[in-house]
């Protein structure tokens, strides 16, 4: 879990990603990682073998993960998922954006989702793109809902039907 908050706290100085401000706590997330399963909300990891230092041999460190989150959290929503993915910065622009996407896409109807959504800042054109290649729509457009360092930020909702 502590890969996984770092990964994401790593995203929030861009001020492109998330609308947090400051770091959040592997504590503070423990809720919402509790709330994952692989049967409904399924979180995955994404291992790359990494040198933790020039001296040291080879080991597993997560790069990258996805997770499915419910969607307004009501019964009738159940078939819907917000999907999120965060990639560690020294690997992003390497495809492992694009292996999770094919994963999602390709896994929601085993977890009985059959439309996927993405919130995503309209001021982030590489996840903006993303989507959009894999067929994603842009459903909704909020603009300035967010206010990061004092500028207005649109958030752009992408959906996709997927069973």
């Amino acid at each position: 879990m502590a890969a996984i908050v770092g990964i994401y706290n790593s995203t929030i100085a861009s001020r492109e990603v998330t609308a947090d401000t400051e770091p959040v706590s592997v504590a503070s997330r423990q809720a919402w990682f509790d709330h994952h399963n692989p049967t409904l909300r399924p979180l995955w990891v994404v291992e790359q073998e990494l040198p933790q230092d020039a001296n040291e041999a080879l080991s597993p460190r997560i790069v990258g993960w996805l997770s499915y989150s419910d969607f307004y959290g009501r019964p009738a929503y159940a078939g819907t998922a917000e999907i999120s993915i965060y990639i560690h910065e020294s690997v992003r622009g390497q495809g492992i954006g694009r292996y999770l996407m094919e994963q999602a896409v390709a896994y929601a109807p085993n977890v009985a989702v059959h439309t996927l959504l993405g919130f995503i800042f309209g001021h982030n054109a590489p996840s903006l793109k993303l989507f959009e290649v894999f067929g994603f729509e842009r459903w909704a457009n909020m603009p300035r809902v967010a206010t990061l360092d004092g500028i207005e930020r649109d958030l752009v909702i992408l959906g996709k039907r997927v069973g």
